[in-house]
């Protein structure tokens, strides 16, 4: 996906970080627009309609968690925390709340390129779109059918409930407790053991025949990112 004519809002307070984040995106094609404050940032989400926001947790006038709350009583813009906060419980509570990805300072450009046409591909495929297809899987959500490399494949209901929860959120970062809600509810929030058997199950399904390309990513004590890549050599 190209980032060409994309419009895009930094919130950070570090000067050094803005500039590094104009430089990179306007190379690619992007708009920037930079503030350094939460308050700066909600106005210019609101008033310039940007494609994607970049946003930091350590801001000046406010925590970022509680920017992303306000952000998303109105908004469901793409949005990645670019911070330093690395703790477990910050990441968790940022994906629970509504951010589509998490980076840590110090980050590589490339990463934070592939994960914004990450997150605006993701946003593109929340559209209706009766079919998703990705690198050897084509998923039909009218006839609620799933191809593997063009055989139809057989999932349980719950095996293909997950796939379209992953297909519809390509790229971004699931939690356990957001799977766990979202496909058996409230009373399973706690049950990793039970969700990594049906993950493990479906990836079982999807790789068997494509056993070259992997589709469910582990984020380490977070939760699962749905992804497209190779296997690494």
């Amino acid at each position: 996906m190209t980032l060409l004519n994309r419009e895009i809002l930094v919130i950070d307070d570090e000067l050094q970080i803005r500039k590094l984040l104009q430089i990179t995106l306007q190379s690619h094609g992007c708009s920037v627009i930079l503030t350094n404050t939460s308050a700066e940032g909600l106005v210019a989400a609101a008033n310039k309609h940007p494609d994607l926001i970049i946003l930091d947790l350590g801001l000046p006038d406010e925590n970022g968690h509680e920017t992303l709350r306000k952000l998303r009583e109105w908004s469901a813009v793409p949005l990645i925390i670019l911070t330093v906060q690395s703790k477990e419980e910050d990441i968790i509570r940022a994906l629970d709340n509504g951010a589509n990805d998490y980076l840590v300072k110090p980050f590589r450009t490339g990463e934070l390129l592939a994960r914004i046409r990450s997150a605006l591909r993701g946003s593109a495929s929340e559209e209706n779109i009766p079919v998703i297809k990705f690198k050897g899987i084509e998923l039909d959500l009218t006839s609620r059918s799933v191809k593997v490399n063009d055989e139809p494949i057989q999932l349980t209901q719950t095996q293909y409930a997950l796939l379209v929860l992953f297909a519809k959120n390509e790229g971004k970062v699931l939690t356990h407790q957001y799977i766990l809600r979202e496909i058996w509810g409230e009373e399973f929030a706690n049950q990793l053991q039970y969700l990594r058997v049906f993950v493990a199950q479906l990836r079982k399904r999807l790789e068997q025949n494509n056993s070259g390309v992997v589709y469910i990513s582990t984020v380490s004590g977070v939760g699962y990112r749905f992804v497209c890549k190779p296997l690494e050599e």
